[in-house]
């Protein structure tokens, strides 16, 4: 195998290194969408699952559950919409929400899309050698991050380690 320089940088890569790899599993994933003709993009999974495990919720409760920004979920959520997998209502008890729901044709595409999911858990499976460790360690990395990310971390580094 080729020199990696990422692997080379030790940890100063691993953020280049995560970017790789997710990078390598979203172009593959819209490949095999693509060949087999479906309008989704590998990012909604997580919005399906969400929605078809709680039936109703708001933007801001998806961000949340899933730890991700407001913005990024909205983003999600129009394209979704646009292609008739999202539907939205006025939230009865607060005007300003909509809650939001799996369409129609979500729901009846969802058993086809559940096999491509589960032969698409195979593969990852495959690809970690049936093994879990680094989704422990990614759970640590982020537990990490949580209380106490890179840009607060390095400050205090380079306060305590002042000459």
């Amino acid at each position: 195998m080729e020199e990696d320089f990422l692997i080379e940088m030790d940890y100063a890569g691993l953020t280049a290194r995560l970017k790789r790899l997710s990078d390598a599993f979203v172009y593959s994933t819209k490949e095999f969408y693509k060949s087999i003709d479906l309008d989704i993009e590998p990012n909604w999974h997580m919005i399906f699952l969400i929605l078809q495990k709680n039936e109703r919720m708001t933007v801001m409760e998806i961000a949340e559950a899933l730890r991700l920004s407001h913005p990024a979920i909205v983003k999600l959520i129009n394209k979704m919409k646009k292609h008739g997998y999202i539907k939205s209502e006025i939230d009865a008890s607060d005007a300003r929400k909509y809650q939001l729901r799996l369409s129609e044709k979500a729901l009846e595409k969802l058993p086809q899309l559940e096999k491509y999911w589960a032969a698409g858990n195979e593969s990852v499976a495959e690809i970690m050698n049936h093994n879990r460790e680094i989704l422990k360690q990614l759970e640590m990395l982020e537990e990490n991050i949580t209380k106490e990310d890179f840009k607060q971390r390095t400050e205090r580094i380079l306060k305590t380690n002042k000459p």
